[in-house]
């Protein structure tokens, strides 16, 4: 499914590079307290991007550009609705200003607990706007047994938070140990294709004009990687599929000031300062020249993986053992 999104407001941000996560080998042994030692994201960085998102013009940028994240959360929900039961609790991870937690019904939940690394996003939008009863915890997802105990959970979801997280086998560990035996996550974070298009035209332009490529955007999580990634971590009856968003834009400016103002700004260590303006124009004209449309805007992809999963109870369906079937 792919739906395509009109923007006409102004933009800035990075480039996307493919990130292998199987940074735990499938024959090493993981504690689930520990999160792992791969540190690509300057999380200092992040939640302070995220921080001033917030409050740029008293959160009306932040506002006018919550359309890919209520998207996003829109087909979230879907998949949480298709869970045929009641829960007394929800807990969303990495929930920023609550574009899910708002779309929850008491019919679904009586409680959410919104969990973000930035405390202005997470209290940006007063409880008056969410249904259900609202807690929120201001603590880091890397670190969520350390606020969330163990088997306590009985569904966490996650809208496009963990593409940002340094070690994401460690964090779906975590939140299985959160979860209570046959308890369910759902989750969505945005997939390596994500913003191809403003990827290729940068490194065009800096290879041209600077005889090289550097980091711009952050390296983003593979669609491939994912079921590997979550049956590692323990969960049972997995479900990943990938969906599209397509946004159109009147230029590469107004997409990287969009950017900028959802907190989705680079965050990998040891990026650089700044990009040179000639780089950035020759980049805007090459983006115009290879994928510019007839009326004159310029398309921007954001390719979103969905994961379910459970973790393992003695009461869920299991597969009948090889060779037992009754017919050929």
């Amino acid at each position: 499914m792919m739906l395509s999104l009109t923007r006409f407001f102004r933009v800035r941000i990075p480039v996307i590079q493919s990130r292998s996560l199987a940074s735990i080998s499938s024959s090493s042994s993981v504690n689930p307290n520990t999160v792992g030692p791969f540190q690509v994201f300057d999380r200092n960085a992040k939640r302070l991007q995220k921080d001033r998102a917030a409050t740029r013009e008293e959160g009306v940028r932040s506002r006018t550009v919550d359309y890919i994240r209520d998207e996003v959360a829109n087909r979230l929900i879907e998949r949480l609705l298709d869970v045929k039961r009641k829960f007394n609790t929800i807990l969303d991870l990495g929930s920023g200003s609550g574009h899910l937690s708002k779309l929850l019904e008491t019919e679904t939940t009586g409680k959410v607990v919104m969990l973000d690394s930035s405390e202005k996003l997470l209290r940006r939008d007063p409880d008056t706007e969410f249904e259900v009863e609202v807690e929120r915890i201001h603590a880091d997802e890397e670190n969520l047994l350390e606020v969330i105990p163990r088997n306590s959970q009985e569904a966490i979801v996650s809208c496009l938070s963990l593409h940002w997280v340094n070690d994401l086998p460690g964090v779906l560990i975590q939140i299985k140990e959160a979860l209570k035996p046959d308890g369910v996550f759902i989750g969505a974070l945005f997939g390596g294709d994500t913003l191809f298009e403003l990827r290729t035209s940068l490194q065009l332009a800096e290879v041209d004009l600077e005889g090289g490529i550097s980091p711009h955007v952050s390296p983003m999580t593979d669609s491939r990687d994912m079921s590997n990634l979550m049956g590692r971590a323990g969960f049972t009856l997995l479900t990943v599929d990938v969906d599209e968003v397509k946004v159109a834009y009147p230029s590469m400016w107004e997409l990287m000031e969009d950017l900028r103002d959802m907190g989705e700004g680079n965050a990998v260590i040891g990026r650089r300062p700044f990009i040179h303006r000639d780089t950035l124009a020759a980049a805007s004209a090459i983006y115009k020249e290879l994928h510019g449309q007839e009326d004159g805007s310029i398309p921007a992809t954001f390719q979103v993986i969905f994961i379910i999963g459970w973790k393992p109870a003695p009461s869920q369906p299991k597969p009948l053992e090889r060779g037992s079937g009754k017919k050929n």
